[in-house]
C-alpha cells in the first residue's frame, strides 16, 4: 500500500500522546510536545516560504513550552485528508495531513534510532 491512511486516532491526555493506527497495520504514537513543535502552520514555520511538505530535523529537538501549549483540547477532522489539533493556549492553525503525520512518525523513528 503506497498511501496508508488512518483507521483510528485516539488521544491519551494523561500520557500526552496521540495514537494513530494506519491502514498498513502500523501503530504510531506521537508525543503532544512533538506535534506542537512540528505544527505545520505558517505562523509556527515562520511564514509560507518556510513551510515544507515533510518534517525537518529541527522538529525533533523538543523546545520547552508553556504547559498550555502542549495540552490538547480537541481534534477536528479536515475533510478526509487531515486533522487540526486544538491546543489549550488557543493555537489551532496547523493542518496535519496524513502524509505529514506519517512522515513525522517515520522521522521520529529515525531520530530515536540515531540517538540510541
Amino acid at each position: 500500500m503506497s498511501d496508508p491512511r488512518p483507521t483510528g486516532i485516539t488521544a491519551d491526555r494523561t500520557q500526552s500522546t496521540l495514537t494513530i493506527t494506519w491502514s498498513d497495520g502500523v501503530t504510531a504514537v506521537y508525543p503532544f510536545a512533538l506535534l506542537r513543535n512540528a505544527c505545520p502552520c505558517a505562523e509556527c514555520r515562520g511564514g509560507h516560504e518556510n513551510m515544507t511538505p515533510d518534517p525537518t530535523p529541527d522538529m525533533f529537538q523538543i523546545l520547552i513550552m508553556d504547559a498550555r501549549a502542549t495540552r490538547l483540547v480537541d481534534i477536528q477532522a479536515v475533510g478526509n485528508y487531515a486533522i487540526v489539533l486544538v491546543w489549550e493556549d488557543g493555537h489551532q492553525y496547523g493542518i496535519y495531513n496524513w502524509h505529514y503525520l506519517r512522515a513525522l512518525w517515520e522521522g521520529l523513528q529515525a531520530n530515536e534510532q540515531a540517538t540510541s
